[in-house]
């Protein structure tokens, strides 16, 4: 890719690394992404929307950054592990990675007893064991650099229990443990991971989880103005950008009138 006069990408606290974000095509994965390549990563976006991956990184590209697309499934091993190899094969990001975004999942409205059964083993795929195996992958590419940064996003929901999603909950409790004893495999080569925990954020999330007004809407009205996806974004860009022996392992982001969970 040839650079362009207003090329930022030698620029920025981020500058020379190269950044993976899953569940790119919306919502926090597509904001993340354009954060990072702001502050001069180049960025592998990834989605199973090849369309929306198109116009983020055109986007990203017009703005001066460095983008690649990879549309993949974050579900499938094969499509996971794809990904990890199109990002050691792409010339503009120096054929590394040094920062993994574990964004991609979904929800699902009600608890235990209410929520679809049906499409448990599919948010588990998903949410879990398809992050498991990225970080699995990532984790020991990093330990071998003695260097890297993973990112996994978690839930307020995986830490403080919501009879409205419990199930869903429930992921996001795997993934904080997953995180949290990655972190301690993998600190002593160098390599960090931390936990983002969102609390409401507006997005397509809501829909796909099948969350209407009768069974979210009222219920989250009394916590007032709700967050946007460059929120989270926000607080992944300033935990990217600590000094290397600096390794912000939790943050939890709410909307401010959010009381509970």
């Amino acid at each position: 890719m040839q650079k362009k006069k207003n090329d930022k990408s030698g620029k920025g606290p981020l500058a020379g690394k190269t950044a993976i974000v899953t569940g790119a095509s919306s919502g926090i994965g597509r904001s993340t992404a354009l954060a990072l390549a702001r502050d001069g990563a180049a960025v592998v976006v990834c989605a199973r929307r090849a369309d929306r991956l198109k116009k983020l990184v055109a986007e990203i590209i017009a703005k001066g950054g460095r983008a690649l697309a990879v549309a993949a499934d974050a579900s499938n091993i094969a499509d996971i592990d794809r990904l990890l190899n199109q990002a050691l094969l792409w010339k503009d990001g120096r054929r590394k990675y040094d920062i993994v975004v574990v964004n991609a999942g979904r929800g699902l409205a009600g608890g235990l007893l209410q929520s679809d059964a049906a499409q448990w083993q599919e948010l588990y795929d998903l949410n879990v064991l398809g992050a498991a195996h990225l970080m699995r992958q990532a984790g020991q590419y990093m330990v071998g650099r003695k260097a890297g940064h993973i990112v996994a996003l978690g839930s307020v929901v995986g830490r403080n229990v919501s009879p409205f999603g419990s199930v869903y909950g429930a992921t996001k409790f795997a993934v904080a443990a997953l995180a949290e004893g990655l972190r301690r495999e993998v600190g002593a080569h160098g390599v960090r991971v931390s936990l983002v925990m969102p609390g409401i954020v507006l997005s397509e999330f809501q829909a796909v989880a099948g969350y209407t007004d009768e069974n979210f809407g009222k219920n989250i009205a009394q916590f007032g103005e709700l967050l946007e996806p460059q929120a989270i974004a926000e607080g992944i860009r300033w935990l990217l950008a600590q000094p290397p022996h600096v390794n912000v392992s939790e943050i939890m982001i709410r909307p401010t009138g959010q009381s509970y969970p």
